[in-house]
């Protein structure tokens, strides 16, 4: 897919978090928190159940980038702010809007944001992105 990016632009997807999604992410990354994988454990926690590991939600900011901006693009940085929880089987909108664009050099600034379908921010952040293709606006 070949996106034009430039300041302004703007993007979205919906992911629903799911118990696979969450196991998958334990193997890979070696993090086994009883948080993230044990019920009844979660279950006595502030949280009242579980939830899912809060990079989840960085690496949908990646898939998102690439799936709504266009792939070829390099991701540089991500910052995040965790501001609230993210349980299993919570859809999560990714939103991206470019703040700010270095045409010359092909950088994009992105604020991001995941929020649940209640419409609470679960995590926000801000990318910086070498996009594949620019245009000026």
């Amino acid at each position: 897919m070949k996106v034009k990016i430039h300041k302004g632009f703007k993007s979205s997807m919906t992911v629903k978090v799911t118990d696979k999604m969450v196991r998958q992410f334990a193997e890979m990354c070696g993090d086994f928190n009883p948080i993230h994988l044990d019920d009844e454990y979660a279950n006595k926690t502030r949280f009242g159940r579980r939830i899912a590991h809060g990079m989840i939600v960085g690496a949908l900011f990646s898939r998102a980038l690439n799936e709504t901006m266009g792939e070829g693009g390099i991701y540089l940085a991500q910052s995040m702010k965790f501001t609230n929880p993210v349980y299993i089987d919570d859809e999560i909108t990714i939103e991206l809007h470019v703040t700010n664009m270095r045409v010359e050099r092909g950088l994009a600034n992105v604020e991001t944001l995941a929020k649940k379908s209640n419409g609470d921010i679960c995590v926000k952040g801000e990318a910086t992105i070498m996009v594949a293709d620019v245009v000026q606006k």
